[in-house]
């Protein structure tokens, strides 16, 4: 399942360097997570490294809109890699 940053984000801006995928970017008022580039870091790292630097607990959290299996993250990963 892809993650989503909340309105809790304070604009730190730690979780955009550390993701993999370059799916973080600045919104009109904070960062925001593409979905369609977001793999929790599955085919990467064991965890998601944007949460992981977050120094605001669930600023960043599952996102509900976008549910995907392990399986699915690791497809979306393949694709992702083989497009850059």
């Amino acid at each position: 399942m892809a993650l989503k940053i909340t309105n809790k984000c304070i604009n730190c801006d730690m979780c955009e360097p550390e993701c993999p995928n370059e799916a973080i970017s600045m919104g009109f008022d904070t960062y925001e997570i593409d979905p369609n580039k977001c793999t929790e870091c599955v085919g990467y790292y064991d965890h998601s490294t944007c949460q992981r630097v977050c120094p605001i607990q669930n600023a960043i959290i599952a996102d509900p809109e976008h549910v995907e299996t392990q399986e699915e993250l690791l497809a979306k990963f393949e694709r992702l890699k083989h497009l850059s």
